[in-house]
Parts: structure tokens; C-alpha cells; sequence
């Protein structure tokens, strides 16, 4: 028996490291990412981006910006001049938070009275906006105690929280879970598609016939776009009903965004299948780029939190565009003018992921 199962053993290892391919699969890629993700992923909330709308234009109103930087918890992205600009930079995801100094602060500090700062945060990630509030609450404690004489109330936070008011945590999950359904969904059912028809023989009758590459590619894309259209649909729907989630911006915009996002997974997937020799090596390729797409998108982690290099790498990653394009228009009611680079990028990964799947496939044996 003990022979038996060596030689079954010496024949399996043979066999799943005979191909290269499988052999990055199976040891390059996990080395890989882990020495990315553990730089990449935390769950400290840091190096959140801030917008400052500073009316007063004070020694005070600056003074608390530097101690809000030096802390190390915040960056000043941008200085808008209206609350409206400052909107604009929420609705895209460009800022987390806005800090709001009206006119006539330093005033009532000078006159021994309370002045009040406010922060309004992007709420869609409950738990980062308490957390923000942690952190600024901090600072203004500090700034009162150091330079204000000891008086721990003199600037005082008020809290405003936005596209989530009461900091409910399923109205961001439930829209990014849509959105890694739809990763998962497309990216597996399609890597097989291409290498199932090697393995079971069909693709020389696809060889024998007058369809172009692009024609082939373009008809085994379309079959699970429309199938995941109707799944991305049944799965809005579920959430309005059992989650009460409703679609804040343009329905529209919405159907539009889904089908780039579709398209982007479609063609990643094409090219997995196009490129490997065996559905098994298809579905652990598929999985093992899942899986660091879903990680490094700023569903669970936010990509601000990340090294700067991996920040650069999230660019190549479709499910961030998708999840920041998705959730900017069911939470925020966010429109194009806002969500344009969400879109654009969204794009460029389904033109050059189809068109280097097309490129690769080969009506050749």
C-alpha cells in the first residue's frame, strides 16, 4: 500500500509541476502576495485625506491645521473656497473628510468663548468616520491644552456625517459586496471558457470556421455579460428588499458603470483562459488574481492606508475602479462629472483586457 501511495504521490507532483505555469501558481504567487499584502493591508486608519474650507483665515484656523498634519493621522489634499467645491472632492472620493472653519473664530477665542470647528466625513465607511472623529477630537484636546491656557472646551468638534448619517454599516458592505460578487461571478464561470473548449476537443471546429478572433472573443464575452446584467440586477433588488438599500444617484449612470466593470472581469478572464492549458490551472490562476483584487480595491482596506507603491499598483486593479464607481453612485448619488476617472480607468481595463485576449488567442493548434 505504502508503494502504491508513493508512486500515486511521485506521479500527482510530476504532473501538477510539469507545466511552468503551474509552478508560479502554485509557489509564486503566494510568496508574492503575501510580501504585498503585508505592507499593504491594516487596519489602522491613517493618512486620511482632508479638504480644508477656512473662512476665518486665522493664525488660529491654520494653527489647528498644522497640529491636525503633524499628528500624522490627517493630509490636506485640497483648500477649497466654497462648500460646494468641498462637495464636489466627497462626491469623488478624493477627500474623506472636510474641515469647516466659519468666520469669526479666532474672535471668540480671543473673547474667552467657545468656538466651534466642524468635520464632515464621508460616511460610507462607518467605521473609518468614527474613527476620524476619534483622531480629531484628539488633536483639538491637545491644541486647547497647549495653547489655550488650559482650557480643554475652548474649540470644540462638531461631527457631521454624510451619505450615511447614522453610520449604518450594510449600506457601504452590501453595495461593495455586489461588487465582489460580480469579480467572483464573471471571473470564474469565463476562465474556463476558452481552455474548456481545448480540453473537450471543440475548439478545432472553432478553428475549421471563418470567425475572427476578435468575432470568437466577442461571443464568448457577450453570453456572460448579459447573464451577469440580470445576476448584478436580482442582486439590487434583494438589497432593496431585505436591506432597504436604495440607489441614491442615476439609475442610469448605474447600468452604465456595472457594464464597464462587467467587461473589465470579462475580458481578465478571457485572458486567464486564453493563456492556460487545463481548466484547473484556469480556475487557481482566476482565484489567486481574485483574491488580491478584492484586497487591494478599498473595500475592506482603504487604499489611502497602503504603501504609496501599492497605491500606484491599485491602478491596474479593475474592482477598485468598479467598487469606487458603484458605491459613489448607490451611496453618494454621486454623477459622471465626479465619477469620470472611476469611469475612464474602468474602460481602459475592458478595451486592453479584451483586446489582448483577442490578440492572444490563436485558431492554431
Amino acid at each position: 500500500m505504502i508503494l502504491k501511495l508513493k508512486a500515486m504521490l511521485v506521479k500527482e507532483l510530476k504532473q501538477m509541476l510539469r507545466d511552468p505555469k503551474m509552478r508560479i501558481v502554485v509557489f509564486g504567487f503566494p510568496l508574492v502576495q503575501l510580501l504585498v499584502f503585508s505592507f499593504a493591508l491594516t487596519l489602522d486608519v491613517k493618512n486620511i485625506d482632508l479638504a480644508v474650507v477656512d473662512y476665518d483665515r486665522s493664525v488660529i484656523s491654520r494653527q489647528v491645521v498644522a497640529d491636525m498634519v503633524s499628528s500624522g493621522y490627517f493630509t490636506v489634499e485640497s483648500t477649497p473656497q466654497t462648500m460646494s467645491q468641498a462637495r464636489q472632492l466627497l462626491d469623488s472620493g478624493e477627500v474623506r473628510g472636510v474641515l469647516v472653519f466659519a468666520v469669526g473664530t479666532a474672535d471668540k477665542l480671543q473673547q474667552g468663548r467657545s468656538a466651534a470647528v466642524q468635520l464632515i466625513a464621508d460616511g460610507t465607511m462607518s467605521n473609518d468616520a468614527g474613527i476620524m472623529f476619534n483622531y480629531a477630537n484628539t488633536v483639538l484636546q491637545r491644541f486647547n491644552l497647549s495653547l489655550l491656557g488650559g482650557d480643554a472646551t475652548a474649540v470644540t468638534l462638531i461631527p457631521r456625517n454624510l451619505f450615511n448619517v447614522n453610520l449604518d454599516s450594510r449600506n457601504f458592505y452590501v453595495p461593495g459586496l455586489i461588487t465582489l460578487m460580480i469579480l467572483v461571478t464573471s471571473t470564474l464561470l469565463t476562465s474556463i471558457a476558452i481552455v474548456r473548449e481545448k480540453e473537450i476537443g471543440t475548439i478545432e471546429q472553432v478553428m475549421v470556421t471563418p470567425i475572427g478572433r476578435f468575432e470568437f472573443i466577442l461571443g464568448k464575452t457577450l453570453p456572460f455579460f448579459f447573464t451577469g446584467y440580470f445576476t448584478t440586477t436580482m442582486m439590487f433588488v434583494l438589497a432593496r428588499v431585505v436591506f432597504g438599500i436604495t440607489i441614491a444617484g442615476s439609475v442610469m449612470l448605474l447600468i452604465f458603470v456595472v457594464g464597464l466593470n462587467i467587461l473589465s472581469y470579462l475580458g481578465l478572464a478571457l485572458l486567464i483562459s486564453t493563456i492556460s492549458h487545463t481548466q484547473q490551472q484556469a480556475l487557481l490562476t482566476a482565484f489567486f488574481i481574485m483574491m488580491p483584487c478584492a484586497l487591494l480595491s478599498g473595500y475592506l482596506f482603504p487604499v489611502s492606508n497602503m504603501p504609496q507603491t501599492v497605491q500606484y499598483l491599485t491602478y491596474c486593479n479593475p474592482m477598485r475602479w468598479g467598487f469606487e464607481a458603484i458605491t459613489g453612485v448607490v451611496i453618494k448619488g454621486a454623477g459622471l462629472k465626479e465619477l469620470w476617472q472611476q469611469v475612464m480607468w474602468e474602460g481602459i481595463h475592458a478595451i486592453v483586457f479584451l483586446t489582448v485576449a483577442s490578440t492572444r488567442f490563436r485558431k492554431t493548434l
